[in-house]
């Protein structure tokens, strides 16, 4: 299949889930069958965050969001609302750090050693860690591995369930188990109970960076890029206006802050 084709392809697949968007909630939260037991406000958080709405049908989004129907207010307003506790929030920037592996180890330790089963841990998500958050048609599209990571597969990893997911969780001593290190991967996190916020302020960086480098197969201009990735988030990510401003919203809510 030769490039041109293979790209036109992909943005009529993209256009299709757009449309798709426009009927329905999309990119609902999944649920946290891995939360400890007996996390009843945590279940009713994630029960909350996966009925309220994921607007995924953006055409141009601008630089600064100035209006709560440019994000995911509702879901967002969700977590700062937590009556759960404790809570803590990452500043999570670098793809390659050990980011994921810390927060594993915070809930194992909040969560196991320190009896807390409504804890709640979230991730303000921004940088490069922030492509751990597209789905593998922007992957694909953009080239995020071969192009922008230094020659990696054009595929999300991180979105991938280990399968020590599935060994009894029950059993959070298995070394191979959801609560060990092969469970560092933001699916696992998230069926544990962490929520993954996205930041617009990253989004229009990482636009930037695309144009710049002629990665545009479609010519958009950087508005209509951003509303494209916009509307490409994994399942369960929640939309945020800019993951430093809204650290000062979830400081202010009384998570704790975390890098």
């Amino acid at each position: 299949m030769n490039t041109n084709r293979r790209q036109s392809l992909l943005g009529l697949g993209m256009a299709v889930a757009a449309t798709a968007g426009l009927a329905r909630s999309a990119q609902a939260s999944p649920e946290a069958p891995l939360a400890a037991k007996g996390a009843k406000t945590l279940e009713a958080l994630h029960g909350h965050l996966a009925k309220a709405p994921r607007r995924r049908d953006y055409k141009s989004v601008p630089m600064i969001l100035d209006n709560r129907d440019q994000w995911d207010a509702e879901a967002l307003d969700a977590v700062l609302h937590y009556a759960g506790g404790p809570k803590q929030s990452w500043d999570n920037t670098d793809l390659a750090g050990p980011w994921l592996n810390v927060m594993r180890n915070s809930m194992n330790s909040q969560i196991i050693s320190f009896k807390h089963p409504e804890f709640l841990c979230v991730s303000a998500t921004h940088g490069s860690a922030q492509f751990a958050l597209y789905d593998d048609v922007l992957w694909e599209k953009y080239q995020i591995g071969s192009k922008l990571l230094g020659g990696k597969p054009d595929k999300n990893s991180f979105i991938v369930l280990p399968e020590g997911a599935s060994h009894d969780p029950a059993n959070y001593e298995d070394a191979k188990g959801a609560f060990s290190a092969p469970g560092n991967s933001v699916a696992t996190l998230q069926k544990r109970g962490a929520v993954f916020l996205v930041c617009h302020n990253a989004i229009w960086e990482h636009c930037q960076r695309l144009i710049s480098m002629e990665i545009n197969p479609d010519k958009l201009t950087i508005d209509q890029m951003c509303a494209e990735i916009s509307n490409h988030l994994i399942p369960g990510a929640i939309l945020t206006p800019g993951a430093v401003g809204t650290l000062v919203e979830l400081a202010t809510a009384g998570f704790a802050y975390t890098r």
